[in-house]
């Protein structure tokens, strides 16, 4: 995704506590300890970069995890946990990629399955 005029980048300095609303693409090195929110677009990107960690809900349509997630994330499209990646909690996607090294503790929901399409996982890619 080419960078557009909606680009928000949180620093490896900064700490947010309380809920977080965005639209465009939201690049998270810092911390968040909230929810994080994509507001009513349908190409809303959020990349949590090494450094980044949140402590809370994460709603957006594509979702890239590098860093620490503490809570469940709701995908409505794409899902990818990246080599660093370390997710502790329920994620919801519509389509998912793991990448070698990545850590997942929690269950994974797909979105194009019945409710009953739930599996419980605790395991790193290998």
């Amino acid at each position: 995704m080419a960078f557009s005029n909606n680009h928000t980048l949180i620093s490896r300095a900064t700490r947010v506590i309380g809920d977080l609303y965005f639209s465009g693409e939201l690049q998270l090195e810092g911390k968040v300890t909230g929810n994080i929110v994509a507001e009513d677009e349908k190409d809303a990107k959020l990349v949590i970069a090494d450094t980044g960690l949140v402590e809370g809900e994460i709603r957006a349509p594509v979702v890239i995890v590098n860093g620490k997630v503490v809570g469940n994330i709701y995908s409505s499209k794409h899902l990818e946990l990246a080599a660093k990646g370390n997710v502790t909690g329920t994620v919801h996607y519509h389509s998912i990629e793991m990448v070698k090294g990545a850590q997942l503790n929690g269950s994974m929901v797909n979105n194009q399955q019945e409710p009953s399409g739930t599996m419980d996982i605790s395991a790193k890619a290998q």
